[in-house]
């Protein structure tokens, strides 16, 4: 008997949806970003539980029932890497030192007049700002000059400038190389050598998807090069954990302040939809040295990216700490 066509459209709509879904987390199953568009759409993993629940429903009305098997299987696999990524590291050794991070993306320099209240008003002891261009670090520097007297930039027009601001002394440090400015320094946070690293990787747009990995081995580089000193990487990574270039990094052992504090999957860009969809690109990775607690995600105006406040303890290292 010959099947309805309303029933052969939903099949086909069905089977559309699944192959797009299927290929994008057939990629996460293999540990590679893939090519565009694969890497944009990795970033939204969590949210393709919506098409695959649609082609199911679809399935289900068109009675295609090698469809429903499929919609159940990619949902399975969705469901599965929403999870969290990585191992957790609870420090057992004493706290050393407590301090306060803030990270922000302050969108061309446009976010600065409501980053300078939110300084003020939380009180971070490390700010790392990206896209912080000549205009920012002058305001920053008018601003704070007192409050925040060692920093380390990267002095850039547009997207490229960056800046890491700290009331602890700073030892200036080569920093990653980038397209885009990733000043890093060693703080001295109360007798205790810390490692910075301001992370801004270019974005995985299309044609330069390859650029982005680039930039993004380094940042992992960079992290597994001196394993044995305490480490606080903060920035616009361009990334989520659903993008392998990113788990790279966190395999390294560092692990995701926000994730520790309970906030592993909350968005922090597109700011204007994150409260609806978006994706956590913001982090704060630490060596297994920290704990972490109360991470916050202010929305800021004029800039795309939330920000995000961490509180921070470093503990004293023991022989069973995972390095």
């Amino acid at each position: 008997m010959t099947a309805h066509p309303g029933r052969r459209f939903g099949a086909w709509c069905a089977g559309l949806l699944l192959a797009g879904v299927s290929v994008v987390a057939g990629c996460r199953v293999a540990d590679t970003d893939g090519i565009t568009p694969v890497p944009q759409l990795l970033a939204f993993l969590p949210w393709l539980l919506v098409p695959a629940g649609v082609a199911l429903l679809l399935s289900l009305l068109a009675r295609w029932w090698p469809g429903l098997v499929w919609s159940v299987a990619v949902l399975g696999l969705l469901a599965w890497f929403s999870d969290p990524y990585g191992k957790l590291h609870e420090p057992d050794g004493p706290p050393l030192a407590s301090f306060r991070v803030l990270t922000s993306n302050v969108e061309f320099g446009r976010g600065t007049p409501a980053l300078v209240p939110l300084i003020r008003a939380d009180k971070p002891d490390i700010v790392f700002v990206e896209e912080c261009e000549y205009g920012c670090q002058a305001t920053l520097r008018r601003e704070f000059g007192s409050g925040y007297p060692y920093r380390q930039a990267v002095a850039a027009a547009g997207s490229h400038g960056s800046l890491i601001l700290s009331r602890f002394p700073l030892r200036g440090t080569a920093g990653v190389r980038g397209t885009m400015g990733m000043p890093g320094a060693v703080a001295d946070v109360r007798g205790h050598s810390v490692r910075l690293q301001l992370a801004h990787p270019m974005p995985p747009l299309p044609g330069q998807v390859a650029l982005w990995h680039r930039e993004l081995n380094r940042l992992r580089s960079f992290a597994a090069s001196d394993p044995g000193t305490p480490t606080v990487l903060a920035g616009d990574f361009n990334a989520s954990q659903d993008h392998a270039g990113f788990r790279h990094i966190l395999d390294t052992g560092l692990s995701d302040a926000a994730r520790l504090a309970g906030h592993d999957r909350t968005p922090t860009w597109p700011s204007r939809t994150a409260s609806v969809i978006g994706a956590q690109i913001d982090h704060v990775l630490v060596t297994p040295d920290f704990s972490a607690t109360g991470a916050r995600f202010p929305t800021l105006a004029d800039t795309d990216h939330r920000a995000l406040l961490v509180d921070l303890t470093l503990h004293e290292r023991t022989n069973a700490s995972p390095h």
